[in-house]
């Protein structure tokens, strides 16, 4: 589903932005006009920003809960039309104690952060870098995985261990989504 809305509410926001930088700019392209016009730049374009971490936010029961509730009316409103979809992602959240969608997604955003350092055997916070050390482990040591799809999962986990999510700041969030980890591992499975 956020596969879904995230390009959805991208697309939006790139169309705003279109209209807005061209209806601000037709005012003073005229005034551009009578000047010369700039020298080309010899540099080289810019590097991409990194993409800015999540805020963290210290988590509540009722976040959980509402996260929790709000899965199934999400997932229904994937199969809805683009144009419908901002105003009815807000009205859920609304529905389930959030300010906004916005407000709902970081909070699974930081219940994610907690979740990637969970080991899911044992359902301890044990960190995300042992997490991506256990499963390359497990593997190389999986008999039965094909040699490319064993070199493709080690690629991933490999170049996961090199950029890591920042450490959770809230460390009560961590108690509180383990004691939720069946049920939040299930609702947010296939979000990943």
């Amino acid at each position: 589903m956020r596969q879904f809305v995230r390009p959805v509410a991208t697309a939006l926001g790139i169309a705003c932005l279109a209209v807005s930088m061209a209806i601000l700019s037709t005012g003073g392209a005229l005034a551009q006009a009578k000047q010369a016009p700039p020298a080309p730049a010899k540099q080289a374009a810019p590097a991409p920003a990194p993409e800015p971490e999540a805020k963290q936010i210290a988590l509540t029961e009722k976040q959980i809960e509402g996260v929790l509730a709000a899965k199934k009316d999400f997932d229904a409103i994937g199969d809805k039309r683009p144009s419908d979809v901002p105003a009815e992602l807000n009205a859920v959240a609304k529905k389930y104690g959030f300010a906004s969608y916005a407000d709902h997604e970081t909070v699974v955003d930081n219940i994610k952060l907690v979740l990637a350092g969970v080991d899911p055997a044992t359902k301890k916070y044990v960190g995300e870098e042992a997490v991506i050390k256990a499963g390359i482990a497990r593997v190389q040591a999986d008999k039965k995985m094909s040699a490319d799809d064993k070199k493709e999962a080690l690629d991933e986990l490999k170049e996961a261990l090199k950029s890591p999510s920042p450490a959770v700041t809230f460390k009560a969030n961590i108690d509180l989504v383990v004691k939720h980890y069946d049920k939040l591992a299930a609702a947010l499975a296939d979000d990943q």
